[in-house]
């Protein structure tokens, strides 16, 4: 449900980029804004509700003509749009530092941090990136005709995940480089420090906006295969229509959907759980 949340987060900011919400506004004003976001229950749940919706009426219209057709579209714009950024990105003044940042491996840090660690880092990206944990991949594998081969498909959706990820480093990081800002502040680094990126650019505002919209396209595309799972599970254990799967399900995601909303603003003071709490202080709360 965390998906919601994130991808309502992602169309925000792409009208607040198209309005000039961040035009002439400094650091703090950025991050002002982020904050305001995350702290208006209302505004929260209106964008969570918006995203839901959009993938809610995709799904609703069917494999073919609903999942099939919005998410070749999603993947093509998505596509072309992270070309001319890249396009961009690795054309500004010092980019070379964050290409040499991003490509170029550091054997040292791998050392430093262990092995075995970077080998788990690594599987455990390619799981989630893949989605082998919510089980897209057995659900979508499950439609595919026989004429088709799994092997097949399986090396063409390694191959573009893996180009699709790499495309969005050489976007972000020269960016990141070529305005002295730093790579590895997380989420901060998407909603603060890329809008001040942006600010710094010429027609930032555009690019800003180009950029959301991409973010967007792929947030909307993860949410309408996650919501697939869910009303394929419905359909195939209970015999529902596709419509009512979607009703019914459509308003448990809502209601799901509401604890990771509201602990950003009503539930933020509630934390049973601090920074350094183990693995057993979670099971003696969940006890």
């Amino acid at each position: 449900m965390f998906y919601t949340t994130i991808g309502g987060w992602m169309l925000a900011y792409f009208v607040k980029m198209v309005k000039g919400d961040f035009v002439g506004a400094d650091t703090k004003q950025v991050e002002a804004i982020f904050g305001e976001l995350t702290s208006n229950r209302n505004e929260m749940l209106f964008w969570m509700i918006l995203i839901s919706v959009l993938g809610l009426i995709v799904c609703s219209m069917g494999l073919q003509n609903g999942v099939e057709k919005m998410t070749k579209f999603l993947m093509s714009s998505l596509f072309v749009i992270m070309l001319i950024l890249v396009v961009r990105a690795t054309t500004l003044d010092g980019a070379i530092d964050g290409l040499k940042f991003y490509l170029l491996p550091d054997f040292g840090k791998m050392a430093e941090n262990g092995f075995k660690e970077a080998v788990f880092a690594a599987m455990g990206q390619s799981f989630f990136t893949l989605s082998v944990g919510i089980g897209a991949l057995a659900i979508f594998g499950s439609y595919i005709d026989k004429d088709r081969s799994l092997m097949g498909e399986s090396i063409q959706i390694g191959i573009l995940d893996t180009f699709v990820a790499l495309m969005a480093g050489l976007i972000i990081f020269p960016a990141c480089f070529a305005y002295n800002v730093s790579p590895t502040q997380g989420v901060g680094l998407v909603f603060v420090t890329l809008p001040n990126m942006f600010n710094q650019m010429m027609g930032g505002r555009f690019w800003g906006a180009l950029f959301f919209i991409f973010m967007t396209f792929a947030a909307l595309s993860t949410i309408i295969a996650v919501f697939e799972n869910i009303l394929s599970f419905a359909m195939d254990l209970w015999g529902w229509s596709r419509k009512k799967a979607v009703a019914v399900n459509g308003i448990a995601i809502f209601i799901l959907s509401m604890p990771c909303v509201l602990g950003f603003n009503v539930w933020s003071g509630f934390q049973p759980l601090g920074a350094g709490s183990t693995i057993q202080d979670l099971e003696d709360f969940i006890i």
